[in-house]
Order: structure tokens, then sequence, then C-alpha cells
């Protein structure tokens, strides 16, 4: 930070100011003095230009009113920003409270008391209150419309200053003997501060100058409540309950204080004592919130009473005497530039966030990138990127971090270096536990430093480690301030691991206070003096220059031969760096005082550019050409033009950046001066001035004036000596040239005025060269409307424009618009990619048929119907293209395993079949069954996804799942033989039942084990239901059918359901039959065979195990009456289907009755017309015909 001052307001008859107090919101300002003088003062504001912030020119007072009121010395002033409102207060204890109305100020109330005399005032940060505090100990809290809240008198007690908390809950009171007490806002005592700074008693008090309580935002827990003792000692407290606070002293006799608008700067004023040697005993130091002291600025006159800081905390105002001063403050902002982009760290970040925002604003195209980063510290920039410094607070990084050094604990910190681009992407980064207080960068190379120690980093960027052929390890060395290394350990590639490095004492007696780095060289300076210069990039101590004060900011020319210095009080000189010159100070021919900001030209060693206040020199060698006004930070040197950058209003002001508004170019005189002789005098006398004063841009500007006046010779000759080969070249074309005319318009084509040089070639008549033109800037659609102005225009010349039009829209992807010129240009290549994006596939299928065969834009084609699904489509691509493994493959990675093996076994790739077993295999091993089942499916192989089908019905079956799910996973299993069967039976034109008995006989028993296991589950399931549904004798007849299935259902689960059914229906005889099954059952626990011979006894105690009622059927074959229930004839063995819809026995199959068409199984046909689907297969009945 640096500060000066930059204008002094007397007022009249020299009447003696008390205080000062700037309004932060409006920029008024009030001053109060002795007689009763109170006035309110303005500065004007620049608005627009070089001058814009006010502090690149005196600024003029647009306003300047005397209150009139008070009769006595005014003491006390103090704003209410929120409200509009001025309290002040004299010696006579009155207050007079004064508002803003039609551009002027006007008492609206007073309030005199007449018994004591106010010693302090404060609003409220919210200004809803104010609290007055009185000599005698009276304290007055009220509201801003005048209203009394509550009133307080503290016995023998003299008050001396108040603020208010930052969350108005809590007053801070202090006391004339040095104490500082703290109250609620309704006036209770709460506890009194302690006070670490002085030694209270009852013997010795001291009187407090000032109390400053930061009421604003903050980014961290950093001290905020400042306690300034006049006899110098300062106490700062994170809060009122801080018991380690921040003490120090300002060796001066302290008089007022106040903390800045962000609450990073406390600005201390004061007089020095007597003894002290200055002429200018006042002054007003600034100090950060841990005590460290940033800058000092002394004050002419006799005594300081009172300092106030501007709203952006950009300039400070101080009473002395009779006038008013004025300060500029510099702040240092932490920035840099490089590649048209400024980036740097946003002010706004968001209270107690352990997260930095920094912008990176590309100033050509006027766009912004947000990079979120841990704490920032510092940056630099180089050429192509920049470093951006910050410390590591994430824990895991952190960790990680710390232990690749080897080493961790709790006070161990850790920062992170970030290479960044211009966009913001970081491209290489670097851990190190150095704390980088000081960074600098050049095209290879960064250096950080702490207090006695530097790094330098070998950094790799995309574009280097392209053109790096072996890789090597990275190189970074470390040494401390007091080494003197030769250069040797770099010459030898070795690489310094974190376990040699030496931890040093952040307590250092000379430590580090600047830094800066070339391409050739790198100094460090130190506190005392002493400025190491070493060599880069093998780092050898070369020399040790000695200045007779510390170092703030140095910068090095661009060919190493000179360094700027600035010190500590703003006084620039000049350092010989040269190795054939003495290298000592050159203090008789450059000095300047005030100067804050110093920058080297990129291309002349040469010229330096400086600020001084609010204005920049350029120096050409040792003499400075006349001052231009400007409040910019400086950006860049280049082509005689200074880039500068209005950061105050970026990041202090919180305005919205704008290249127009806050970018300045300013040129140096020699540009200046070339431009007005070429405008004004003519082309010889530039020359000459030229030859004078020779650089590139200057010749290039003769180059242009002369070629726009059509003088080739002295053109040819301007870019010659600027090195200006495309010139050249042009020269040489112009003299082929017969027309001036068409000179004028090859000349307005290079200098890039295209508008112009067009009209001059359709004026020649030349509207070929306007179109070539046009095509040269890839211009299409002016291409195209100068196509139409004329004729003889080919169909070819036309698609082409089109073509690259819809290339335009589709770099922009506007597809719409780029479908309709690549149809236009009947492109289909683009059409595709048009159609893909629009996702419009019905379209994008058409496409195939425009297409030739063997084209290759149809494996493309195929591709994107691929990636959406679209599998017949792409292989029809692929087919008409003859690539048949692709389709193939196509098929197989959409799981469209059928057409897969359809396409194998139609173009001879048996392949397909192993792939398919494969995968099918892994799904199984998986336990991916019902995948496995799909594939299989969807390959066509039935019989192999019924058995895996069977196989997973029996897993149910064996975690006694539901029966009803087992049965339709048999029915599925089913579903998928038949389906196996009919595909046979179709290709070999035979029927079912000759199928089965030629087929294998493994396959054969497959199908027909299906169906026995199903129709098992399914006659279960009907004998249940028909139980339930009170069918009893139905029942009896299909539990009789469950004995068939013994192999497929549970032996206990088979008899038991026959038992009960027979016992309901008193067919005890079939009830005894099954109760003797069921007591055969050796598996079964002794305790449940025990219970089913005692209900068997039960039973049977009170029945005869006879059927109660039989009823008979007769044989078909023989004619022998049967049990209704038999399933064979006892005489002649025939054998009786079972009825799927009733399970009855059909004892004659050979009248008419009715098979499923999908399953094959019958019923009679009285039962199947209650039925609309198979009882057993669910397919649908679609005709009620019988067969027979």
């Amino acid at each position: 930070m640096f500060v000066y001052l930059s204008k002094k307001i007397a007022i009249p008859n020299n009447v003696k100011l008390n205080c000062i107090a700037w309004n932060k919101e409006q920029g008024y300002i009030a001053v109060a003095g002795s007689e009763g003088l109170l006035k309110v003062l303005k500065l004007e504001q620049s608005q627009n230009g070089q001058n814009k912030g006010a502090l690149a020119a005196v600024s003029n007072l647009s306003m300047n009113q005397t209150l009139d009121g008070h009769k006595d010395a005014v003491r006390v002033v103090t704003w209410n920003d929120s409200q509009q409102k001025l309290t002040s207060s004299d010696t006579d204890g009155v207050i007079m409270v004064w508002m803003l109305y039609k551009g002027s100020w006007y008492e609206e109330m007073t309030n005199d008391r007449k018994k004591s005399t106010v010693t302090g005032m404060h609003w409220s940060s919210d200004g809803a209150k104010i609290c007055i505090v009185y000599e005698d100990g009276a304290i007055i809290v009220g509201s801003y419309d005048g209203n009394r809240i509550w009133g307080k008198e503290l016995k023998n007690t003299k008050l001396t200053g108040v603020q208010w908390s930052p969350d108005n809950r809590l007053i801070l009171f202090s006391l004339g003997n040095g104490e500082c007490h703290l109250y609620d806002n309704q006036g209770n005592f709460a506890l009194k501060l302690s006070i670490q700074c002085v030694s209270l008693s009852s013997n010795r008090s001291f009187n407090v100058a000032a109390l400053c309580w930061f009421s604003g935002r903050i980014s961290c827990a950093r001290p905020i409540l400042a306690i300034c003792y006049e006899l110098g000692r300062i106490q700062i407290m994170k809060n009122e309950n801080d018991e380690t606070p921040i003490i120090f002293e300002t060796l001066m006799r302290n008089v007022d204080a106040e903390w800045n608008h962000n609450g990073t700067v406390l600005a201390i004023c004061g007089t020095l004592n007597e003894m002290s040697a200055s002429k200018e005993i006042n002054q007003v130091c600034f100090f950060t919130p841990f005590g460290n002291l940033i800058r000092t600025i002394k004050i002419p006159g006799n005594e300081i009473t009172s300092v106030s800081w501007e709203g952006s905390s950009l300039r400070i105002a101080m009473a002395v005497d009779s006038f008013i001063y004025f300060a500029n403050i510099r702040p240092d902002y932490v920035w840099c530039y490089f590649e048209k982009t400024v980036v740097f760290l946003n002010s706004n970040t968001l209270k107690n966030s352990a997260i930095d925002v920094i912008t990176f604003w590309n100033t050509t195209v006027n766009q912004s990138f947000l990079k979120e980063v841990e704490p920032a510290l510092c940056m630099a920039a180089s050429n192509d990127h920049c470093v951006i410094c910050v410390e590591c607070l994430n824990s895991n990084i952190k960790d990680i971090a710390l232990e690749s050094f080897e080493r961790k604990g709790n006070d161990d910190k850790c920062y992170q270096l970030l290479l960044c681009n211009s966009i913001g992407t970081t491209v290489d980064s670097k851990y190190t536990d150095i704390k980088p207080n000081f960074v600098a960068i050049n095209s290879n190379y960064v250096v950080i430093a702490s207090n006695c120690e530097f790094l330098i980093w070998h950094y790799y960027t995309p574009k280097s480690a392209s053109t790096v052929h072996v890789a090597k390890p990275r190189k970074e060395k470390r040494f401390h301030i007091d080494d003197t290394p030769t250069g040797v350990e770099m010459s030898k590639d070795l690489i310094i691991t974190a376990s040699s490095n030496i931890k040093y004492e952040d307590e250092f007696e000379d430590p580090i206070c600047a830094l800066a780095l070339s391409e050739k060289l790198l100094l460090i300076a130190r506190e005392s003096g002493v400025i190491n210069e070493y060599s880069v990039p093998n780092v050898a101590l070369r020399n040790r220059h000695k200045m007779s004060t510390k170092a703030l900011k140095m910068a090095i020319n661009c060919n190493s031969t000179r360094a700027a210095i600035i010190d500590q009080y703003g006084v620039m000189t000049l350092l010989e760096l040269d190795d054939n010159r003495d290298t000592q100070l050159n203090f008789s021919r450059v000095e300047r005082k005030d100067v804050w900001a110093i920058c080297w030209a990129k291309d002349n060693p040469l010229l330096l550019s400086l600020m001084e206040k609010t204005r920049m020199y350029i120096f050409r060698g040792n003499d400075p050409e006349e001052p231009i006004s400007c409040s910019g930070y400086i950006c860049a040197f280049e082509d005689l033009e200074i880039t500068s950058v209005l950061l105050d209003d970026i990041i202090s002001g919180g305005e919205t950046q704008n290249p127009v508004s806050h970018i300045l170019q300013l040129r140096v005189k020699s540009l200046r001066d070339t431009d007005d002789l070429l405008q004004h005098v003519g082309l010889e006398d530039a020359k000459q001035f030229i030859e004078d004063n020779p650089h590139p841009r200057l010749w290039r500007l003769l180059a242009e004036a002369a070629l726009k006046k059509l003088e080739l010779d002295m053109a040819e000759n301007a870019f010659v000596r600027c090195a200006n080969y495309p010139g050249i070249q042009l020269i040489k074309h112009l003299r082929n040239i017969p027309t001036e005319i068409l000179k004028n318009a090859e000349i307005a084509a290079f200098y890039g005025e295209y508008e112009e040089a067009e009209k001059l070639y359709i004026d020649a008549d030349r509207r070929d060269l306007a179109i070539n033109l046009r095509i040269t800037l890839c211009d299409w659609f002016r291409v195209v409307q100068l196509y139409r102005m004329g004729s003889g225009i080919s169909d070819q010349q036309m698609e082409t424009a089109w073509l690259q039009i819809g290339n335009h829209y589709a770099n922009l992807r506007v597809w719409e618009n780029a479908k309709e010129y690549y149809d236009k240009a009947h492109n289909i290549e683009g059409l595709m990619n048009a159609l893909y994006n629009l996702e419009q596939f019905d379209e994008l299928e058409q496409c195939i048929q425009k297409l030739p065969e063997k084209s290759p834009l149809l494996t493309k084609m195929a591709e994107m119907l691929a990636s959406v699904g679209m599998c017949s489509e792409a292989v029809n691509a692929y087919l008409k293209f003859g690539d048949y493994k692709a389709a193939i493959d196509t098929c197989v990675n959409l799981r469209q395993w059928g057409k897969a093996v359809d396409l194998a076994q139609k173009y001879k790739m048996p392949e397909v079949n192993a792939l398919l077993d494969k995968h099918a295999a892994q799904l199984i091993k998986e336990d991916r069954i019902p995948e496995a089942i799909e594939l299989k499916k969807n390959a066509g192989q039935y019989l192999d996804a019924a058995r895996l089908l069977m196989k997973l019905a029996e897993r149910e079956s064996e975690k006694r799942s539901n029966l009803l799910r087992i049965k339709k996973l048999y029915v599925l299993a089913g579903l998928l033989a038949e389906e196996y069967v009919k595909n046979i039976t179709y290709n070999q034109n035979i029927d079912r039942n000759s199928l089965l008995n030629s087929m294998n006989p493994e396959e054969a028993y497959t199908i027909e084990r299906i169906w026995h296991c199903a129709e098992g589950y399914h006659f279960m399931l009907l004998a249940q239901r028909q139980l339930q549904f009170g069918v009893i004798h139905n029942a009896v007849i299909t539990a009789l059918r469950l004995r068939e299935y013994e192999d497929v259902l549970k032996l206990e689960d088979i008899y038991s359901l026959l038992a009960l059914a027979s016992a309901a229906d008193r067919s005890f005889g079939n009830c005894s039959k099954a109760f003797m099954k069921l007591e055969s059952l050796d598996y079964l626990p002794k305790k449940t065979l025990q219970e089913y011979e005692e209900l068997a006894a039960k039973i049977f105690a009170k029945h005869e195990p006879v059927d109660d009622k039989v009823e008979n059927v007769q044989c078909y074959s023989c004619d022998k009456a049967l049990p209704d229930g038999s399933i064979t004839c006892d005489n002649c063995t025939a054998r009786f289907p079972p009825c799927i819809s009733s399970g009855k026995p059909i004892t004659q199959p050979t009248n008419n009755i009715w098979i499923c068409g999908t399953c094959h199984h019958c019923a009679a046909p009285m039962e199947i017309t209650r039925h609309r689907t198979c009882p057993l297969c669910h397919s649908l009945i679609v005709s009620m015909t019988l067969e027979i």
C-alpha cells in the first residue's frame, strides 16, 4: 500500500479544527472546530476517461456549506449513513441533528442538556439507534427520529468514548481511568474488558484516545476491536472475550483512529514526542489487524486532531490545525496481467468463507472466467501463464502434502502453487511448506520467497511438455538467503527432495522484503538494504548490492541490464546490472519520489514507465518524458503503448469490468509526435524524426502512411527497417498492379479495411477480386450476396458457399440452420450430422437411400444409428456398405442376438455362436440367469433358454416359493420348448408327434419333463382351489391324479392334500391309504409321524376305512366299470388322460375332445367352454372347435 498527500483545503479565519468525518455512502465530509464552526464539503467525482476515480486530477469542491447553530467549539461529529443524517455536539452539550433537503443541509432537531459536555456519539450499524455519552457519566440511547429509548447515569464516572458492537447487541464505553466497560443494548452491565496493553490501577489511569469496533463483513476470524491509548499503546481483539489480543506500540501520542471499509487497515493519527528530531511531528500510521506497520505518512502542521476514511478507502482525510489534508491510497491488490487478461482477487468474498474467487478477465472479448481457490496470498504473471499462491486449508489435501514433506504436525502449514492459463485452467501445480510472501515467474521458472528462504521451481506446461523428447525429472531447488550457491548442483540435474529441506525459524533478523525475476537474473532484497543478485537457471550468487533503505518493489528490464527499485519511502532508483559497468546505484541521474508502480518495456531495455502520485512518467534511459495524468495500475508496456487498468473501480468500487471504461491505452511521446508529424507535416519530416528515435512501431506507422499515399519506395524502406516481410511482399505485389484504385484496394485489405477494399474492387468492376477477398475472410454470407449480384456463377460455386455456411452454423451448433444449408449444398455428411444432433432419426434413416453402395458415409451412418439403438437400420447401412462383420457386431452390442445369429448363418460367420455361448456362460457363472435366458431367447436358442428356466424353477422350488410362481416358470419353459419344436416342424414340414419320436431322446425327454413338472404344479393348485370352493369330490379325483407327480412334488404335500380331501368327501378308503403313505415316509421327523398316527387313529376310530360313495365310469377300451378317480384301467391297462380344466380323467378320449394348440393338453368339451384361455399355458382360445 502506498500513501501520498494529494490535496489541502484551508478553513477561513484560521479556525482550529477539532474533528472530521467522511460519509461512507454519499461522500460528504463534515469538519468541525472552534467558534462553533461546522462545515459540510463534498469533492467532485470524475466519471470517465483516464481521470476516472477522482485520483488522477485535483478534485474541486462540489459542496461547501457552513452549518450555523453551534455557539461554542464543536467537539464531536458523526454520520448516520443509512438515514443521511449528521449529528454534531459542542462543548456546551448542545446536540444538533442535520438533514439533507434539496441539496442542502438543514437543522432537524436540537437537544441541550446543559449539564455536561458530550464526549462521544456513535450510531448503530443499521442507523436505527444512537448512543450519546457525557463527561459526567450520563448515557442516552435514542432513535433516529429523536425519541429517547433509555437513559442511564453512572455516578462518579467519567466517560470518554462509545462504540456499538457489530451486531448492535452490546455497547462499549471507555472511562476516564482507561477502563472499558461493556453494557447490553438495554443498559445492563455485562462485563469489564480485559486490558493488557497497559497496567491499570486505582492510582494510575490512562486516557483512551479512540475506540474502533469494525462492523462490516470479514472474510476470516481476524481482530476487529481496537482500543487506542493516548500514550501510544494499542490493543486489538477478535471480540469482547478475547484473552489473547494483539498488542503493539505506535511510538507517538495517539489522537484518533479508524478502520478502513473492509477492516484490513487501521489508520492511527498522532504526534511525535517532543524529543523527536523530525520537523513534521504529525503523522498517520497504517497497521494491519495483527499490528504490522504497513506505511507511515508525515503531515505538516502543529497538531493533528482527527482522521477519517473515504467510503472505498482510496482516500483519507485529516484535520490539522485549520487545514484539511487529503491523502490518496494505492492499495496493494492481489492481481496480475498477461495475454490481454487481467487476473484479480475479488474483494466481495463471503463472510467467514475459506474460499477466494479469482477473476480472469479477457479484455479483448470482455469475457470473465471465475476460479475458486483456497485463500490466495499472492500472484504473478509471465508471457503465457500466471502463478497463484494459496494456503491449503483442506485437511485431506494438507495431510497428503505434509506426508510428502516427511513431517506432519498440527502447527505445520502447507501452500500450493497453481500455474494457470488465461481462462483459469490449472496446467501445473506444486505443494510446498515455504510460505510464499513473494512470488515471481518467467517463461520457465517460478520463484517464491518467505522471510528467510526461497524456492526455484521449474514448471511444465502442455506446450513445453510436448517438446520434451526425453522425460526428465522436475528440478526444484531450495536455498536459505544466507547461502552462497554456485550453481554446480543444478548443473548436475540433482533433485532436492523434501527430506533434505531444512526448516528455518520464522523470526529472522534480516528478512526478505522484495523479489524480482527475469529470464537471466534473480534479485532478492533484504530489509537491511542488501540485494542479492543470482543467475538463472543455474542459481549462483553473482553479486551483492547495498542500499541505504529497505526495498519494497523491484523490476528488471527485458535484457537484464538494469533494475528499478522502489524503497519504503516511495523513492525510485535504478540499479545497473550489466557486468561491463560499475554495479553501483545511479543516484545522481535517476531518483523519483512518491513512486508506487514501475514497469519496464518488453521490447526496449531503455524504456521505463512509472506511476508518481497521479502522474505516469516514461523514462527513455535516464530522461523522463512529459507526464500523463492517470490513476490506473500499469499492466504492460510494449510497442510504445502502456496498458493500464483501473483496479480501484473494479475491485474497490465494485463496478462491472468493461474494457472501454476500465482499460487505458497510453502512448509514449515519440508515438504521439510521429502521429502528429504524419498527419500535419509530411512523410520526409516524419521519416527523419523516426530515424532519430527508431522503433519498429514508428516504422510501421510510416509505412502505413506512405502506402496510403502510394509512396511505395518509402513504404518499402520502412517495412525493411521494421522487418515486416508481409509488407515487403505487398510492395512487390503493388508494383505489378496497373491501376491506382486496385492498389488502394489491396492496401485497404492489408490493413484490415475490408469494407473499403470491397467497395474499391466493385468500383473497379472486379467483382471476382471482391469475392476472393471475402472467401479468404471466410465471410460466406457476403460471398453469396456477391454471387447474386451478377451472372456466370456455377451451381458448384453456390453449393460450396452453402456448404461453408452450413459449417458455420454447425460450429455454432445451430443445427436447424445447418440442416437447411447442408440440404441446399447436397452435402450428405453435413446433413447427417445436423439430423443426428437434431435427433431427427427418421430423416437420418432416409439418407441411407441417398448414398451409393460402398460409400464410406454408410459406416458413419451406421454408427450414428447404432448409438441410438436403431439396430435394424444400422445393420441395413452396414450391409449396403458390405461390412457384414460390423453388422453382426452391432447386433451383438445391442443384444439383438437373434438377428446376429441369422446374419451369421446367412453370411457363414459361426464365431457369433461361440461368442454367444461364452457370454451366456459368463452370465450363468455370475448367477444372472434371467439375463442368460433373455440372451438365449433373443438368439433363437429356445430349448437352451427353456433348460435355464427349468433350472430357475427348480431353484424356486427348493426355496419353497409360491406354487403359482413355480408353475409360471415351468409354463414359460414349456412355451419356449414348444417354440423350438414349432420352428423345427415348420422347417421340416412334419407334425409334432413324429418330430418328438424322431428327435434326440435327450431333447424329447427335456420337453416332456418340462410339461410334466408344469402339470404337477397345475393340478396341485387346481386341487387346492377345488377344495377351497367346496367341490370336494373333484378335489379328491385331482388329488388322486397327483400320485403321478411324486417325482415333482413333495410326497408329504401330495398325500396330506389327498387325506384332507378324502376325509372331507367321506372317502375314508382313500383317506386310509393316504395316511398309510404318510406314516411310511421315513424322512419325516418322529414327532411329525407320531402326529399323523394320532390323527389317523382319531379318524378311523369313528369311521370305517371304506369309501361311502363310489361313482363308476366305463373304460373306453374294455367297457369295464371303474371308479371315477381311476387313472388307468386295471383290466386292459388303458390310460385315461386328465382334463386340464377339471382334473377328471377323460374316459372316452376317442370321442370329441378339445386340445390346446400351444401346449397340446386336452380337456373335456363341457369344461373348456367356461374358459377364454388355456387353463395350463394361458394361451388365448381362438376357437372352440373340438378335435378328435
